[in-house]
């Protein structure tokens, strides 16, 4: 098996992760955040790439909502889908739609779990409008999360999954800021120790209250947001086109598609 093939496999065994009690406080803390950040996200096309155990997109009011899958459809891996069925099949190196079409990006740990995340950045970027959104999530490696990720890979006892390679803030709004796009908010959380019961949760409930307040740069995910920049360009009015982009027609996107078909 390629190193692509599983990483790709690593993105279907997170959401068999987030499906445990310390995973659902994830995805219970993401999903509060990801609905009141796209609440005001205003425009017409958006689009989620992967995960759909988290519904990025069920609290905002776009016409156009895509939820994608990554090679393989959902249904075929076991997954639950929300009510915005997948549309389309890609890899996470080639996102099937013209550049500048799109006015919200999400992408929940995709970056983490890309053979080339700096490509699948570049995409999310190449897609969006001028102006447009993009929100990243992802574990933070300076956490006892991280920590405990690093320990799992050298005894064999895996806390996440294994193939995930976890960025950190600071190295992804450099990234950010080479791709022209501006970070303009940010948040972490998830402050409880990598326990997986219940109980120990409840233990130590007491730690998200005090890592707000006290180390709030080490919560063991975060999620940012950031908006794509234009030098030179002033806007005039929305800048959003009142259609459905142009979608590649075909099942599994090809890679760098974009550019064979002079999108790039």
């Amino acid at each position: 098996m390629s190193n692509s093939s599983i990483k790709k496999k690593s993105i279907i065994t997170l959401g068999d992760w987030l499906g445990t009690p310390l995973g659902n406080y994830v995805k219970t803390w993401e999903q509060t955040r990801l609905d009141a950040l796209t609440a005001d996200i205003f425009g017409f096309n958006a689009l989620q790439v992967g995960l759909p155990e988290i519904k990025g997109l069920r609290n905002n009011r776009m016409q156009h909502r895509w939820l994608s899958c990554i090679d393989v459809p959902y249904e075929e891996a076991g997954c639950d889908v929300w009510e915005y069925k997948p549309a389309l099949v890609h890899d996470l190196l080639d996102f099937p739609f013209e550049s500048k079409s799109l006015d919200l990006v999400i992408l929940p740990h995709a970056l983490e779990f890309s053979p080339e995340p700096h490509q699948t950045l570049r995409e999310a970027a190449r897609v969006l409008i001028p102006e447009g959104q993009l929100i990243i999530c992802g574990f933070n490696p300076l956490s006892l999360w991280g920590l405990r990720q690093k320990v799992g890979r050298m005894t064999g006892a895996h806390f996440l999954p294994r193939h995930g390679e976890f960025i950190s803030l600071r190295r992804m709004k450099d990234w950010l800021k080479l791709l022209n796009l501006e970070a303009n908010r940010g948040y972490c959380g998830c402050y409880l120790p990598p326990c997986s019961s219940q109980k120990a949760q409840k233990r130590y409930a007491f730690m998200d209250k005090a890592g707000d307040r006290w180390w709030p740069s080490f919560g063991g995910a975060y999620i940012l947001q950031a908006v794509k920049r234009v030098r030179g360009m002033t806007l005039v009015g929305p800048a959003w086109e009142k259609q459905k982009p142009n979608v590649v027609n075909v099942p599994v996107a090809g890679k760098h598609q974009h550019k064979k078909n002079g999108q790039g």
